[in-house]
């Protein structure tokens, strides 16, 4: 799972990298860790071991600057721990369980499937042990001092864990990340029994017999698909007027399609008035469409967005700004108001995905080191909910494009005609591209359907060195291959799709 935000409208220079790294040189020379640096001082210090925060570490100690990370769990963060990697081993518990369910029409007569959402669980906490594990190795082997605790940030670029105060020569790094959040407005605040989150969800020894998921974004897509296939009845509730609402129209709507086939009730603009919380159930008021329903269920999920972690870590002391939205403002660097003082991953702002934040703290330990790192560009972040099928996206929406009043072509092809997907019995979803119409550049690509979440890279790749749909087509794609697809929709673009 990756973790879910707004996608947001691109500003040219907004993060641009390649603007003038504004702390002065001569901060930089100082002593290496082992030339007279005290026992609590390092180069750099991340306050934060998330996807961001070691990432950025294992590049620090790459480039020869003693490190330290501060982190008071376990290390991997969110997304290691209790969300991407845990999540996505589910999802192909469930993925396993519908594939079985369908096996006969394949040839293979397993009988009747049986599915157990305890040992999907147990197996899930070992996959995300092995990889905490592995942070934990990655930081040893790199020479990284890992420092359990809470930190507060000091002036000085200074953090103080407990008693101990630790001292950044060249900077520090913030990376607390986000949490989960309810709405306790309206009496859905999370109470970890009949009220839960995703990190709650993914500790529950059994599927509850019925499920509401508030919030029907990445994450709230992702666990209907799971607790749908072990067995509960689900219903999905999205304020907004679609489901998957940052994605291309098209895409959402063949994911409702694909969700309500199955028996899931999705429920797109309503609102959640009232929430009346029991000890083994939940009823909620709900206003949709102009009329008014009770929805039942024994354990809501809440999963309608996260906070960024910025409370008591001294943000205010060190004179590090928040922007009107709460995230830290950050410059076009990453650096906060107070020098010397970076922030990267969630709480620098949107997209809220673990791979941004990974590429922000590579670009910022990179920049403290002298070096000139290629600029990230936020427009070219692919986005991706796990659900089956998958959807993956890059660029622009058709939506956004008719906004900036763009002359765009659309290109699409449905896996429903690819010969692959045939075979896998896979054939749900399309790709779709949307060209500039002049020059063929890709504005933006949309891909529902089985691997969707392999496939984005092409045009991702494509976009980041600026290739015209026709350089896309004109690399040779292995057939038979789901990737054909992505070059037929190119072509489909063009006017000359082939395979239709």
């Amino acid at each position: 799972m990756s973790v879910p935000g707004s996608k947001p409208e691109f500003t040219p220079g907004r993060h641009s990298m390649n603007s003038a790294f504004r702390i002065p040189h001569s901060a930089f020379r100082t002593p290496h860790w082992g030339e007279g640096s005290l026992p609590n001082q390092f180069d750099v210090i991340i306050l934060g071991g998330g996807p961001a925060g070691y990432v950025a570490a294992i590049r620090s100690a790459q480039l020869g600057m003693s490190t330290a990370v501060i982190e008071k769990e376990k290390l991997g963060g969110v997304c290691v721990n209790i969300g991407c990697i845990p999540t996505k081993a589910l999802l192909h518990s469930a993925y396993v369980a519908s594939l079985l369910r369908e096996s006969k029409e394949f040839g293979v007569d397993v009988g009747a499937v049986k599915t157990d959402y305890g040992v999907a669980m147990q197996r899930s906490r070992r996959v995300s042990d092995q990889n905490s594990k592995g942070v934990e190795f990655l930081m040893k082997k790199n020479k990284i001092t890992v420092v359990k605790g809470s930190g507060t940030l000091q002036l000085g670029r200074k953090v103080k864990v407990a008693s101990d105060v630790y001292e950044a020569k060249k900077a520090v790094v913030i990376a607390t990340g986000s949490r989960v959040k309810g709405l306790p407005q309206i009496g859905l605040d999370i109470n970890k029994t009949t009220v839960i989150s995703s990190d709650e969800a993914l500790f529950l020894e059994q599927a509850p017999p019925s499920l509401a998921v508030v919030g029907a974004g990445a994450v709230g897509m992702e666990f209907a698909d799971i607790f749908h296939a072990f067995g509960s009845k689900l219903t999905l509730i999205e304020v907004l007027p679609r489901i998957l609402p940052l994605e291309d129209a098209e895409a959402s709507d063949a994911l409702a399609k694909s969700y309500k086939k199955r028996g899931i009730e999705v429920l797109a603009g309503a609102k959640v008035t009232k929430a009346s919380v029991g000890k083994d159930k939940v009823v909620l008021d709900v206003e949709a469409a102009g009329a008014k329903q009770k929805v039942e269920a024994a354990v809501v999920l809440m999963a309608a967005g996260r906070a960024v972690n910025t409370e008591d870590i001294g943000l205010k002391e060190c004179g590090i700004q928040l922007t009107d939205r709460g995230y830290i403002k950050v410059d076009q660097s990453l650096q906060t108001s107070a020098p010397g003082y970076f922030a990267v991953g969630d709480v620098a702002g949107p997209p809220m995905l673990a791979h941004k934040g990974m590429r922000e703290g590579v670009n910022v330990v990179e920049l403290v080191a002298g070096k000139k790192p290629h600029p990230l560009k936020y427009d070219n972040v692919p986005s991706v909910t796990y659900c089956h099928p998958e959807v993956a996206s890059i660029g622009l929406t058709e939506e956004q494009c008719k906004q900036r009043k763009l002359d765009y072509v659309v290109g699409r092809f449905p896996f429903s005609a690819n010969g692959r997907a045939r075979g896998s019995g896979e054939t749900e979803g399309f790709v779709k591209i949307i060209r500039e119409k002049r020059y063929g550049e890709i504005l933006g690509a949309h891909i529902v359907g089985a691997h969707a979440s392999e496939l984005i890279h092409e045009l991702t790749v494509a976009r980041e060195n600026e290739y015209t749909v026709e350089e896309v087509e004109l690399a040779i794609h292995a057939h038979p291959t789901m990737s054909e697809a992505v070059a037929q929709a190119a072509l489909d673009s063009l006017g000359r799709v082939v395979d239709m």
